[in-house]
């Protein structure tokens, strides 16, 4: 595949020395193109949003269905792949939530929950609240931030584990809400733990979350009832054979292998150097990935804008169908060597290899 812009070809071939990130100055230049290019890109679409989330939520839950009563294997197999997808789409709604503003899309935060929140056990309040630290400009890539780890800077053996542990978050989930949940209304400090380190969706272990206020404490509370009350009933039909144990297995993989995917993705969305300094917004951004058109795999694996996570990063109140529009923008009227065309990179494969190849070299240093 060949990338859309020169200089772009030499992002994906990382140089022998680099500049540490914490010592990248801004490119101002980049940063004012940014926001004067895309300013009548910022009002989200809501029927296209409604649209492809709804969609999405009926084929995931229809291949599901059809994965079930599949007559072979074959067919089962088939039918799980387009389960995976499609839900992994739509489950990837949850990152727009957490940067829509509260009343550009009136009730999706609710049939969100509903449709794929609550039954995939992982509400929306396990991102609302986490993922805006992760943007914070002096939070990125520091001990604070939720969802970052210098995997490039640590030992190899954690690039596949990071990847081999969303496997088995399906069944920590079921613990989290099913157990955990009523347990911690009895005990008081284990509520506390609870909320401090099993209530959000992060990769960050010394991250402790703080106790929700005000309209996000009521939206936390149903929330977490509905997924304490579907994990039970999914329990129950299990224990009491209210439901096929097979198919509840295929469930339970169509949700892990969703997980799984989103890890993969994860791993690939950063480059993973910093050491936990503070960083300028440049630096932010050239730690982050694009991974542009014209390569058609990164829309199945990186849905929902996220083949865009660098520019995200540079403008993360942009809706995502506006990412592909503003990317094209910048392309083209950005010089040569312009900062924003370092942050393209061609495949997952690759990135992954540069992933490995960096954390093996810091290990043996």
């Amino acid at each position: 595949m060949m990338m859309t812009h020169p200089s772009a070809a030499r992002a994906s071939a990382p140089p022998a020395a680099r500049t540490p990130k914490s010592q990248i100055a801004d490119d101002m230049a980049m940063i004012r193109a940014a926001s004067e290019l895309t300013r009548d890109l910022v009002q989200p679409n809501a029927r296209l949003y409604w649209t492809d989330f709804l969609v999405s939520a009926f084929v995931g839950y229809a291949g599901v269905v059809a994965a079930i009563f599949a007559p072979s294997t074959g067919w089962m197999l088939a039918a799980a792949l387009v389960a995976v997808l499609a839900l992994y789409r739509a489950g990837l709604f949850i990152h727009e939530i957490t940067h829509i503003r509260k009343n550009s899309l009136p009730g999706f935060r609710l049939v969100w929950n509903m449709l794929i929140g609550v039954p995939l056990l992982i509400p929306s309040f396990m991102y609302e609240g986490i993922h805006s630290l992760h943007h914070n400009r002096t939070k990125y890539g520091t001990v604070e931030d939720p969802e970052y780890l210098p995997l490039a800077l640590m030992k190899p053996w954690t690039v596949p584990l990071f990847v081999v542990a969303a496997l088995f978050a399906p069944l920590a989930l079921v613990l989290r809400y099913a157990v955990l949940t009523p347990l911690s209304f009895l005990i008081p400090p284990l509520r506390k733990l609870v909320m401090q380190r099993y209530s959000g969706l992060i990769i960050n272990p010394l991250f402790r979350r703080r106790p929700p206020e005000g309209e996000f404490r009521r939206q936390w509370a149903w929330q977490e009832g509905g997924a304490w009350a579907w994990s039970t009933l999914l329990v129950a039909a299990g224990v009491l054979g209210w439901v096929p144990l097979r198919a509840l297995l295929i469930f339970g993989g169509i949700a892990a292998a969703s997980i799984l995917l989103n890890q993969i993705r994860t791993l690939v969305a950063h480059l993973w150097e910093n050491d936990g300094a503070e960083l300028t917004v440049t630096a932010q951004f050239l730690d982050s990935v694009n991974v542009p058109p014209p390569g058609l795999l990164p829309e199945l694996w990186a849905p929902v804008g996220l083949r865009y996570h660098a520019l995200h990063h540079l403008l993360p109140g942009l809706p995502y169908h506006a990412l592909p529009e503003a990317h094209r923008r910048l392309q083209a009227a950005l010089p040569a060597d312009s900062q924003y065309h370092k942050a393209n990179y061609r495949s997952l494969p690759k990135l992954v290899m540069n992933l490995v190849a960096g954390s093996a070299k810091g290990a043996a240093v």
